[in-house]
């Protein structure tokens, strides 16, 4: 009795660690909607947001469903860790870029990297990065949104970053911050006036038991007047496992409440 218990248990395990295995490298792509009462244009703004690539290599089929569909490319950090080859980071930028122009974000496992070597290919390849600073994308009605990008940043220096970032800021801007840590919306202050946080790091928790994890899942919170959104990540750290939390990228449509 006992050892049929025993096989049986091993062979719920086997079934399930197959399962989180293969539910980590499906894709996901999410079109999410976005509206803000002070949002500087009347037209909708569209940016494909990938954060925690890590080992993946992204699928062509997901390129090819947003493929014209949105304006400019952010990746919210950890493109990359130690032990991916280069190769593999070069053919996952090309890939972005035939979406659109694409601005990067430092997140702490890309530190870990050459990182001589990652500049080198972001030069290269003509990828914008973001590091403490911004950058101003216009439309066509003279709307002025600040992509601003702050660096990875340790919990106790995270107050320094965003004040690092913060003197990039333009006056009279629609300020969107690219932080791959969430956290950052606990130094975020009201006169920073920064309406959207876009954040990545904590896969969402990654695994989840009966929707418990370490983390909180992706998603939206607000923290006074700035909307903070998470992604679940598109890859994984550590075992490529996924529970409750699936590997997701996401269509961002910015646009003006009354629209």
């Amino acid at each position: 009795m006992w050892v049929i218990l025993i096989s049986i248990m091993l062979l719920g395990t086997a079934a399930l660690i197959v399962y989180m295995n293969r539910l980590a490298k499906k894709d996901f792509l999410n079109v999410v909607e976005l509206s803000f009462e002070d949002f500087p244009s009347s037209e909708r703004i569209s940016l494909f947001f990938i954060s925690d690539i890590h080992r993946r290599l992204i699928n062509d089929a997901l390129i090819q469903s947003a493929f014209g569909k949105v304006d400019f490319v952010l990746i919210g950090g950890d493109l990359t860790e130690s032990g991916v080859p280069i190769e593999r980071v070069y053919e996952n930028l090309v890939k972005l870029k035939e979406l659109g122009p694409v601005y990067f974000i430092w997140g702490n496992n890309d530190y870990e990297t050459d990182v001589h070597e990652l500049d080198a290919l972001f030069v290269d390849l003509g990828i914008k990065v973001l590091t403490d600073e911004g950058v101003i994308l216009e439309t066509e009605d003279g709307g002025r949104i600040n992509l601003l990008g702050v660096d990875f940043y340790e919990p106790e220096k995270r107050q320094e970053g965003l004040k690092n970032v913060m003197l990039e800021a333009q006056e009279g801007t629609f300020r969107i911050l690219a932080s791959h840590t969430p956290s950052i919306d606990k130094e975020i202050q009201k006169e920073d006036r920064i309406r959207l946080v876009l954040s990545g790091h904590t896969h969402g928790g990654q695994i989840r038991v009966f929707g418990f994890g370490p983390y909180r899942h992706g998603g939206i919170h607000h923290v006074g007047e700035t909307t903070v959104f998470t992604s679940n990540g598109y890859g994984t750290s550590g075992l490529p496992l996924r529970l409750g939390a699936r590997p997701e990228v996401h269509i961002i449509h910015l646009s003006r409440m009354d629209q």
